[in-house]
């Protein structure tokens, strides 16, 4: 054997045959993310579950009616349910006859998303694969009878560009070991053991997500054993050099603190710079629900200048969105889903310049007029305005001009003029007269500002 080959073989044996990772949150948050998260901004979520069959209030409709037993969802188990009822006889109802996986993956493709999240189980504990530890709650002995996982990621894969993205609770309301481990102020991990670990193992080995968004973490590390899992994850598994965590995975200080993408809290954007670390706005259509209302009116459904706002803001200071619908029972994408779906992919096929692969620039938002918002590639600024100019000339504060200045508007053909704002800095931009129907989309645009300092 030559000395090239020995060296060849203890080097792959170093790099491949022992763990990089080790199980503490110093080693597990040296881990840089995969690059492919970064550049892509911009995902759509899907809760979807037995709670798509009442589809009221919301996603937590079991805890909230037998857990809390607010008043209003009592009320409405009485007024339309029969007496005796319980939450596992909406089972059989969640019949999915009208999911169709490849119009799914080609609609969330239109979106201009470049990563799809699906709930493979939410804390009602329903798994919608054939969970081996969750006899007949799951999607294949029940309900559809179908691999809704399966179905979905094959699709993605096969239709679309989308990275594959799995949501998976952690804990379960009402699962009995869960119970008697909190009884036992989790002293015990019969719930972890014999629940958790088999499914989290059996999700990623058989369906290969490249992302895991992780909630519902009640309970300290110590008891869900997220460090183990996750050296694991990093090391071990088959999607070890491609997988994207978020910061869900205990009680007591992991939120925006440890593990992968910072998810912090629910709708979260705190339209500031975070110390240069990786963060996610996962928001809502719907402003009041994740999963699928009846009761929804039209005024709960975000319009396209808010969302846009979500992202624009998101972009400019480092964070991805994480958008989510939520479809019915019966598996359909409500019609006002889809269209806000298609309008964010028109505006993004117009305007994914700025959003893509970009990032934060050293001003986020502009100092003279809070409706600018900053994103930059290495060649250009884009100033993103949120609302037209009242008048031909904007004046930005932040961006300094040189003698090549340039600046264009993405979607429409030829330059801007342009001025020196004050001897200090900034500039403003004449706007040509540009007919309505002639505007390269609805709302927001994006100026590209180029040889700027």
């Amino acid at each position: 054997m030559t000395r090239w080959l020995s060296m060849s073989i203890i080097f792959a044996s170093i790099c491949c045959g022992y763990a990089q990772y080790k199980p503490t949150w110093e080693s597990l948050d040296s881990r840089p993310l995969p690059s492919w998260y970064d550049e892509a901004k911009f995902g759509i979520f899907i809760h979807w579950g037995v709670y798509s069959v009442p589809s009221f209030g919301s996603e937590w409709f079991w805890y909230r009616w037998k857990g809390q037993q607010r008043p209003e969802y009592v009320e409405f188990m009485k007024k339309n349910y029969p007496p005796n009822f319980e939450y596992a006889d909406f089972a059989p109802m969640f019949q999915a006859e009208f999911f169709d996986a490849e119009f799914w993956a080609e609609l969330l493709s239109k979106s201009g998303a470049r990563y799809a999240v699906l709930t493979s189980k939410h804390h009602e504990g329903w798994t919608n694969w054939r969970s081996n530890v969750s006899w007949n709650w799951n999607s294949v002995d029940n309900g559809p009878h179908r691999d809704l996982v399966e179905e979905f990621s094959g699709a993605i894969r096969k239709n679309t560009n989308m990275t594959l993205g799995l949501y998976h609770s952690l804990y379960e309301w009402f699962h009995p070991f869960y119970l008697k481990d909190v009884a036992n102020n989790f002293s015990t991990q019969d719930y972890v053991k014999n629940v958790l670990k088999p499914e989290l193992y059996h999700l990623i080995n058989t369906y290969k997500p490249e992302y895991l968004y992780a909630d519902g973490p009640h309970g300290p590390d110590t008891y869900w054993g997220s460090q183990e899992f996750l050296a694991w994850l990093y090391n071990e598994s088959p999607v070890k050099d491609t997988i994207v965590t978020n910061d869900r995975w205990c009680d007591n200080g992991c939120k925006c603190h440890h593990g992968g993408t910072f998810t912090c809290t629910d709708r979260y954007n705190p339209g500031k710079l975070l110390n240069c670390h990786k963060w996610e706005n996962a928001m809502t259509v719907d402003k009041y629900s994740w999963g699928f209302r009846r009761n929804m009116i039209f005024e709960d459904v975000l319009d396209m200048k808010e969302l846009l706002y979500q992202l624009v803001s998101t972009v400019s200071c480092g964070g991805n969105m994480l958008m989510n619908v939520g479809p019915t029972a019966d598996g359909r994408i409500v019609p006002i889903f889809q269209q806000r779906l298609l309008q964010m992919g028109e505006w993004l096929s117009v305007n994914g310049e700025a959003i893509y692969s970009t990032k934060p620039w050293r001003a986020q938002n502009d100092t003279t007029n809070q409706h600018v918002w900053y994103t930059s590639k290495l060649d250009a600024v884009y100033a993103i305005l949120l609302e037209w100019p009242l008048t031909d000339e904007l004046t930005l504060g932040a961006p300094i001009s040189t003698s090549g200045t340039q600046v264009t508007l993405l979607g429409y053909e030829g330059e801007f003029n342009w001025k020196p704002a004050t001897d200090k800095g900034g500039i403003t931009v004449t706007f040509p007269g540009i007919p309505v129907n002639k505007l390269p989309c609805l709302w927001a645009w994006a100026l590209k500002l180029e040889n700027v300092k």
